[in-house]
């Protein structure tokens, strides 16, 4: 950016070095008169209103992002420059300048703690705070909260910013958390070419590209701007300082469901703000008050997302302590049983094991003294984890080879006629053959018991009965191995039964993971999960809850149009968008782009369910 801006700089290109001039004072080759010369243009350029202004904040800008780590600028002025410039009344000409100063103020300030020193007593938090308040817009908003987030991160300047704003930033950080996805979508997705503010428009085009390009940006910058809301919370969560006000329960059901999306699926997402408030006992208990939280928790748990290993971890730190055990076992119980035998996963080993173990802990003393209380409507559950864990173990460990044969042959009848049931459209009884394979089947016989689990499942759904079709798929993953040789066919089921369920995230993690799995494999990627993973896409895009919203108001100031199909026109362009989505970038050359393809496939349905599933043989 410096060598671009020299080259336009007339002083420079005539070999003119004007003392005035910043992109000369760069090129001087004394060190001692160069520092001198940065020095006295940070103290001037608050001063300046001309187009040069933004193009030497620009230069310093790239320089900040490029080089945060460089001493040079913060130890010759550069933080009350911009602290300056942020409340400047002259910059109404210009508005990007504030956006710009509290970015550099964000990149300097991120990696040293020296530096976030120099810019506390510089006098910064008190313009950043006009920013986060909503001074201008959403856009210095993601800046000032972003900012703020990196000070508050600093040991050295935790304090200085907690004992000045405390209150009103944890305030301020749950307000646009919760808000602000509705909040860009209404002020500028929503509004068109014509409705944005122009300077908005260019800091997120940067002179190219068009609606596109900017709606692109307006998603990752929303997502953005909550997630460096919840880290700034999660600055003051780490220091267990305002646990109550975070604690909020309305703001805990919200918490519950932020996540970064499929492009941001690393940044800080309400799971891990959840991890932090489980460190302290208030925390633990304003978690285990939650029923919708833990459901989200136990549903994270049994899906291919990666946040489930810490959402199994939450649930047994829950389950560990002994204020929060009992709610939390009520109703996690159901959702863990199914992950007992849990495999090694992303590197953990033993997880199924932790889990039998504090899910058993005090129905050991249940089942052997007949003392105690397990709570209502969970003693199956634990019954069926006592099951695979002691019960079944010790007579499958004491076997022999030929009664081991012996039921192998038998487990293989048993599941040829449930084959044959399923075929015949006796469902319901297939039902019933599989699970006395099931029960007959020896522990070790993982592969029979994957095949057995998965072909219930599939039985399951054809049935509609989504939530035994998704304990089942589960099983089946859990002895296969969830993420290193997952069973594609459990995996795809499962992704079913969470889309008949409306869980679109968990459905859809699971459709990723079974399309990359069969690109993996070199097989060919089957249309119908294009059409799935389409399907989610669309139900998790980041804005649908906010135009669903803003349509449902629009609705109501104009007349419906209907087709003569009796859907309504908007039904109709979402299931032209649903159809024609574009999809090469997730899934690269496994799309198969033949025409005709899809009038010349023929699908057997029941109940909207793809009957081509069917089960394993």
């Amino acid at each position: 950016m410096i060598q671009t801006a020299q080259k336009t700089c007339k002083n420079y290109n005539n070999n003119n070095n004007n003392p005035g001039c910043f992109f000369c004072t760069m090129a001087e080759p004394d060190p001692s008169a160069r520092r001198s010369r940065i020095a006295k243009c940070f103290r001037e350029l608050p001063l300046r209103d001309d187009k040069e202004l933004m193009i030497i904040l620009t230069g310093v800008w790239r320089i900040a992002v490029a080089k945060p780590d460089d001493p040079e600028f913060p130890a010759l002025g550069l933080f009350p420059c911009m602290a300056k410039l942020i409340i400047n009344d002259r910059n109404c000409n210009n508005m990007s300048i504030p956006y710009y100063a509290a970015h550099i103020i964000g990149s300097y300030t991120m990696n040293s703690s020296e530096f976030a020193e120099m810019a506390v007593r510089a006098g910064v938090l008190t313009p950043l705070m006009e920013l986060l308040r909503g001074k201008m817009s959403w856009v210095e908003q993601r800046v000032a909260v972003r900012a703020l987030g990196h000070i508050a991160s600093h040991r050295a300047t935790f304090k200085a910013v907690a004992a000045a704003h405390e209150s009103e930033i944890v305030n301020l950080a749950m307000k646009i958390a919760s808000n602000c996805i509705e909040t860009v979508y209404n002020e500028f997705v929503k509004m068109g070419s014509e409705g944005r503010m122009e300077y908005q428009c260019e800091l997120m085009g940067k002179g190219v590209g068009g609606l596109e390009l900017q709606n692109k940006k307006a998603e990752a910058w929303a997502t953005q701007l909550q997630s460096w809301s919840l880290y700034l919370l999660n600055c003051f969560a780490r220091k267990k300082r305002s646990i109550n006000l975070i604690c909020n329960q309305e703001f805990l059901t919200e918490l519950s469901s932020i996540w970064g999306g499929l492009e941001n699926q690393n940044s800080f997402s309400g799971i891990c703000l959840i991890r932090t408030l489980c460190l302290t006992q208030n925390g633990r208990e304003s978690i285990a008050n939650s029923p919708h939280l833990l459901k989200t928790l136990c549903n994270l748990s049994r899906s291919s997302d990666d946040s489930q290993i810490k959402a199994i971890k939450i649930l047994l730190s829950l389950l560990q302590d002994p204020n929060t055990r009992p709610k939390t076992l009520q109703i996690s119980a159901p959702f863990l049983v199914d992950l007992v035998e849990l495999r090694a996963i992303r590197g953990r080993s033993k997880l199924g094991d932790q889990i039998a173990e504090l899910l058993l802990q005090d129905y050991a003393k249940f089942k052997v003294e007949k003392s105690g209380s397990l709570g209502e409507g969970i003693s199956p559950f634990l019954e069926e984890a006592w099951e695979l864990k002691v019960g079944r173990r010790k007579p499958d460990e004491l076997m022999s080879e030929r009664e081991l044969k012996q039921r192998r042959v038998m487990v293989s009848m048993l599941k040829k006629e449930g084959n044959q049931k399923f075929w015949a459209g006796r469902v319901a009884e297939a039902v019933v053959i599989y699970k006395k394979a099931l029960d007959l089947c020896p522990l070790k016989l993982r592969k029979e018991r994957i095949v057995l689990h998965s072909n219930r499942a599939q039985c399951f759904l054809i049935q509609g009965e989504a939530e035994s079709a998704i304990r089942d798929t589960t099983r089946a993953l859990c002895l296969s191995g969830q993420t290193n040789n997952p069973h594609l066919k459990s995996l795809w089921r499962r992704s079913q039964a969470f889309d008949m369920k409306g869980m679109g995230r968990e459905s859809l993690m699971d459709c990723m993971l079974f399309i990359n799995d069969k690109g993996r494999r070199g097989m060919k990627i089957p249309y119908y999960a294009i059409r799935m993973l389409n399907k989610q896409m669309n139900a998790t895009w980041i804005f649908a809850a906010a135009a669903a919203a803003a349509a449902a108001n629009d609705e109501t100031q104009r007349p419906i149009v209907f087709f003569e199909n009796g859907k309504t026109k908007e039904e109709e362009k979402k299931k032209k968008k649903f159809m024609d989505g574009k999809l090469e970038k997730l899934i690269g050359n496994g799309v198969h782009q033949k025409k005709g393809l899809w009038r010349r496939i023929s699908i057997k349905k029941n109940n909207g369910l793809d009957r081509r599933s069917s089960v394993d043989f």
